[in-house]
């Protein structure tokens, strides 16, 4: 069975480049493109992993991440902040919020998978 990844990103170019490289790797992609959406996929879906923008319409990734961790079901399902912040403190707040990892935008095709291999099942 293919390991599941929900991508919750609104940038078309950012989710076309994801999606390809996690397709190209064999992992199955569903992808919501506002904060709301995405906690309604997350609880629905019950992905392996949850790639997460910060900067999103309807609710921000920080209050996504925290709806997230609310619920008992998804609790220990790893979220990794794929966000272009990375001013000092913004990966401390995104961890914060219920975040497992973070990584920077813009993302490198190269290393990307390796990044997020480590937290899937």
């Amino acid at each position: 069975m293919k390991n599941t990844v929900l991508v919750i990103e609104d940038n078309e170019q950012n989710l076309y480049l994801v999606r390809f490289l996690l397709e190209k790797h064999g992992l199955c992609v569903h992808e919501a493109r506002d904060g709301r959406l995405g906690v309604t996929m997350a609880s629905e879906l019950r992905p392996d992993l949850i790639l997460l923008d910060i900067q999103l319409p309807m609710l921000d990734g920080y209050a996504v991440a925290a709806e997230i961790r609310s619920n008992p079901a998804l609790r220990s399902t790893p979220i990794i902040a794929v966000t272009s912040y990375a001013m000092v403190g913004d990966r401390e707040k995104a961890l914060a919020s219920g975040a497992t990892d973070y990584i920077e935008k813009p993302i490198n095709p190269s290393t990307f998978i390796d990044q997020i291999a480590k937290h899937l099942p």
